[in-house]
């Protein structure tokens, strides 16, 4: 199987969502994934929720990103992974995992996608979306 991997990159409340909305629709009758980073934060089972909340999430160190391009890599082989879930209320990943199937379409999203050169270079295409700041904390407070 052929597959196309789109990366949609910008920051928070930037239109990331919207864009891999009107992507997934526009791939009406292919297969169609999407994988975000956010699914790929580290697990820190080791901290207390007080020290987890205060950890910077929007660092690369954040993510677990060897992992996002492992099961991206394996996705291309026609190959089944479990990606993991994280829970946004506990600041940490919980034991469940989701199966996800080898598509034609792979979208990827997230702040930081851009950041690492490995995963980077698996794209076929690449969105980067540059809002202004003063829409992105106008979206954010919308969103509250």
């Amino acid at each position: 199987m052929n597959t196309t991997i789109i990366g949609v990159a910008g920051g928070t409340a930037s239109g990331k969502s919207t864009l891999v909305k009107k992507l997934q629709e526009a791939f009406e009758g292919e297969s169609v994934i999407t994988l975000c980073h956010d699914y790929y934060y580290k697990a820190h089972d080791d901290l207390s929720f007080e020290e987890r909340t205060k950890l910077n999430y929007d660092h690369p160190g954040a993510f677990d990103t060897d992992m996002m391009i492992e099961d991206i890599m394996k996705l291309k082989k026609g190959r089944s992974v479990f990606r993991p879930v994280y829970s946004f209320v506990n600041h940490n990943r919980t034991d469940k995992t989701v199966k996800v199937e080898p598509a034609q379409v792979i979208i990827i999203d997230g702040i930081l996608i851009l950041e690492n050169r490995t995963l980077r270079e698996l794209m076929d295409w690449i969105i980067d979306l540059d809002t202004a700041l003063k829409s992105r904390r106008a979206r954010s407070l919308l969103q509250e």
